[in-house]
C-alpha cells in the first residue's frame, strides 16, 4: 500500500466549492449522478445560503470527493486504501467499492436531516488546539452541566480535540481551555453536536437504513474511524457509517494505522485542506496534498512516482 485517499468531513465546506471542481468527464457525469439520485440540482446546494444547511453541506461534501476520486481512478491513479471523516466516510465507502453513490447519497440525506431535527438550534461544535485528550477530557466534565451536555468528539491530533454539545457548555469549556494554555480554540461551522452519545437516536435510524442497502466487499481496505482499523468486511464498514455519528471520531489514529501499513502519499479530496494539514504534521515523511489546490495532472505523476518509489523499497 502506498497512496491513501482522505475525505473530508462537514465544516470543510464553502460557498462555491462545487463550481471549483476539476472541469472533466468524471466530474461532471458525479454531479449529473448525484442530481438524479437526489431529484434536484446538486450544483446549487455550495451556495453560502444553501451551506447553512447541514443536509446542503453532507450532501455536497461527499459529492464532491467522489467526484475528484473518480477523476483520479480514471488516469490511473486511485487509492490503495481510504478514509473519511465523518460525513466523509461515505464518500470513501464509494471511492473503495463498497457503497454505490445512488445509494450513499440518500443514506447521507437522512442522516443530514435527522441530524438537523434531533438539535435545530443551541448546540455545535469548537476545535481546542493545544492540549492533549485527557486535558480536554478534564475540561469537558467540568464545563458540562443539567440540561448543557458535552463530550470529546472528534480526537483529530494528540493536541487537536473537537468538542460537541451545548451552546454554554461549549462557551464555558473555550474558556477553559484558554485558560488551560490552548494555542486556539475555534467554533467550527457545525451546528450540530456531530459523535456525541446526543446522537445516539440518530445513529439507531440511520442504522435501520443502512442495513436495507445493498453493500459489496471493498477493492481496497476501509480504515473505520471510530475502532481505527482497516477492514474490506462490508457489515463493519455499514456500522462503521452508521455509528461513527454518536461515538468518538478517532482520526489520528485511523490515518496513523494507514501510514503503519505503508501509505506514503496521502490525498485529500475536496473540499478543504485541514486534514492534509493534520497528516502533514503528524507523519513528516509522507507526502501529502490537498486535491483542492492542486491540478489532477500533478496528483496524477505523484501517483505514479509514488507507486514507482513503492516497487523499489
Amino acid at each position: 500500500m502506498s497512496v491513501a485517499f482522505l475525505f473530508p468531513g462537514q465544516g470543510a465546506q464553502d460557498p462555491g466549492f462545487l463550481h471549483r471542481l476539476p472541469e472533466c468527464a468524471e466530474v461532471a457525469s458525479t454531479l449529473r449522478e448525484a442530481g438524479a439520485a437526489l431529484g434536484c440540482d446538486v450544483g446549487a446546494l455550495d451556495a453560502a445560503d444553501a451551506l447553512a444547511s447541514t443536509v446542503a453541506a453532507q450532501l455536497t461534501i461527499v459529492t464532491a470527493g467522489v467526484a475528484v476520486a473518480r477523476a483520479l481512478a480514471a488516469r490511473g491513479a486511485g487509492p490503495d486504501a481510504v478514509a473519511g471523516l465523518s460525513v466523509g466516510a461515505f464518500a470513501a465507502a464509494v471511492a473503495a467499492g463498497a457503497l454505490e453513490l445512488r445509494d450513499a447519497l440518500p443514506l447521507v440525506r437522512l442522516r443530514g436531516e435527522l441530524m438537523e431535527r434531533a438539535y435545530p438550534r443551541g448546540h455545535g461544535m469548537a476545535a481546542i488546539v493545544g492540549l492533549d485528550e485527557r486535558t480536554v477530557s478534564g475540561i469537558v466534565e467540568a464545563a458540562r452541566g443539567p440540561g448543557a451536555p458535552l463530550d470529546v468528539a472528534n480526537v483529530n491530533a494528540p493536541a487537536q480535540i473537537v468538542i460537541a454539545g451545548a451552546d454554554p457548555a461549549i462557551d464555558a469549556a473555550l474558556e477553559r481551555a484558554r485558560a488551560a494554555g490552548a494555542r486556539r480554540v475555534e467554533r467550527m461551522a457545525v451546528a450540530v453536536p456531530s459523535h456525541s452519545p446526543l446522537l445516539a437516536e440518530v445513529s439507531a435510524r440511520l442504522l435501520e437504513a443502512i442495513r436495507c442497502v445493498p453493500m459489496a466487499r471493498p477493492r481496497v481496505p476501509y480504515a473505520t474511524s471510530r475502532r481505527a482499523r482497516l477492514t474490506r468486511d462490508e457489515d463493519v464498514i455499514r456500522e462503521d457509517l452508521a455509528r461513527n455519528v454518536a461515538e468518538v471520531v478517532r482520526w489520528h489514529d485511523a490515518t496513523t494505522a494507514l501510514y503503519e501499513t505503508g501509505a506514503r502519499l496521502l490525498v485529500e479530496m475536496p473540499p478543504g485542506h485541514a486534514l492534509s494539514a493534520l497528516a502533514a504534521e503528524a507523519f513528516p515523511d509522507a507526502r501529502v496534498i490537498a486535491a483542492a489546490e492542486t491540478r489532477l495532472d500533478t496528483i496524477v505523476a505523484l501517483v505514479r512516482r509514488e507507486r514507482a518509489l513503492d516497487a523499489g523499497r
